[in-house]
This record gives structure tokens, sequence and C-alpha cells, in this order.
């Protein structure tokens, strides 16, 4: 388990600080990811790590931009030490996809697929278990 594991599970409520799945519904902790990637001059340091799903951490990799609806990288990712998820994301109740209320989180979307059939399936099911949102 990574060091600083505890301690950023507990600032993010044990929710993905992309997504937020909860990791209560998950199999596996989740995994403390570098905003931005070591390969990239990160450090590893607490204003520089979040909490995230697996799904999340995959599609993120070490991309620092998101990527616009015809496949161009925009704007940088949601970072979710400087950035306030309501302000660049809402929730449709009704599909519970995510909506993109800036660059920073249509690109976040994209990249990280936040609406692909299998994430929709894992919120409905978190919704059911009034775990989301």
């Amino acid at each position: 388990m990574n060091a600083f594991y505890l301690e950023v599970a507990e600032r993010a409520n044990h929710l993905c600080e992309y997504c937020h799945a909860p990791e209560l519904a998950s199999n596996f902790t989740f995994e403390v990811e570098h905003i931005i990637p070591i390969s990239l001059g990160g450090e590893t340091i607490l204003e520089n790590l979040a909490l995230a799903c697996r799904a999340c951490n995959i599609f993120k990799s070490n991309h620092l931009v998101g990527i616009d609806d015809y496949g161009k990288e925009i704007e940088r990712l949601f970072n979710p030490r400087q950035d306030v998820w309501n302000e660049h994301f809402s929730v449709d109740l009704g599909t519970l996809e995510f909506i993109g209320l800036s660059k920073i989180g249509q690109g976040t979307n994209n990249r990280l697929r936040l609406n692909s059939e299998m994430q929709l399936s894992a919120r409905q099911q978190w919704n059911r278990l009034e775990l989301f949102p």
C-alpha cells in the first residue's frame, strides 16, 4: 500500500477525486495517483497526490491535458488540489452522466471516459445503493 494512502483517502472521503466513485463499492483500495506524473516532473508530495479509482487512473495515465469531442487536445485536466469539482462538472440526475461545465471539465470527461457504458452502469449501481451522487 502507498505510504500516503491513508492521508490521501481520508482527505478525499474515500471517493475517487475525478469521478466520485465510492471506494466502499470497490473490491480494491483506490490508488494514490500523481496529478502531475513523476515522468513529467511531478513530485511525491501530498499537494500532488489524489485518490483515484482504477478506471480514472488508467485513462489519466501520464496526461496533463484533456481532449475535446473531436480528439484534439485542449485545456489541462481537472486538478483536485486546485479546482472545485462542482465548477467543472455536474451530474444529470436522470442519466447519471457527467456534464463538463468548462473546457477543463469537458476535456477531463473525455480523457478519463467518465461517461463510458461501464462507468454509467457502475453509477447506476452506486445510486441504487445510495452511495452516489
